[in-house]
């Protein structure tokens, strides 16, 4: 499958995100963009703030997509998002302002048996990647 989904989220994408489309940054820039959605102090939320990193990981996203890019011939630009929810809104309105379209994971949760070896049986929850939802 083409990889169209630019990976903007703390974590590696998947095995199936990945079959799905979903591509990482470079190293570096994913450093970048874990550094920028970590919030360690209260006073990192206000609203410029919050705004100056979300224009920080967009203009980190633009370079994945073509320079030839014309978002009113094509489709936009896309990337998988996640992080702190009251982060979350402010980066959804700067990417599309970028013409970069913000996606969620959609996950199944799936309860999985795992026999022990005293007998016992011990429940896990595994979480399967089914999809995205555009924002």
């Amino acid at each position: 499958m083409e990889q169209t989904i630019l990976n903007l989220t703390q974590h590696v994408a998947t095995p199936e995100q990945i079959e799905a489309g979903v591509f990482e940054p470079s190293a570096e820039d994913k450093k970048e963009i874990q550094k920028l959605l970590t919030f360690e102090e209260i006073k990192e939320t206000d609203p410029w703030s919050r705004f100056q990193r979300a224009e920080k990981i967009a203009k980190i996203a633009i370079k994945y997509f073509p320079e030839s890019y014309n978002p009113e011939e094509d489709d936009r630009g896309r990337a998988m998002i996640g992080g702190a929810p009251y982060f979350m809104s402010k980066l959804e309105r700067v990417l599309s302002e970028f013409d970069i379209s913000p996606m969620y994971a959609f996950s199944k949760r799936e309860s999985v048996d795992q026999p022990q070896p005293d007998g016992s049986v011990r429940k896990v929850q595994v979480f399967r990647h089914a999809g995205f939802v555009e924002v």
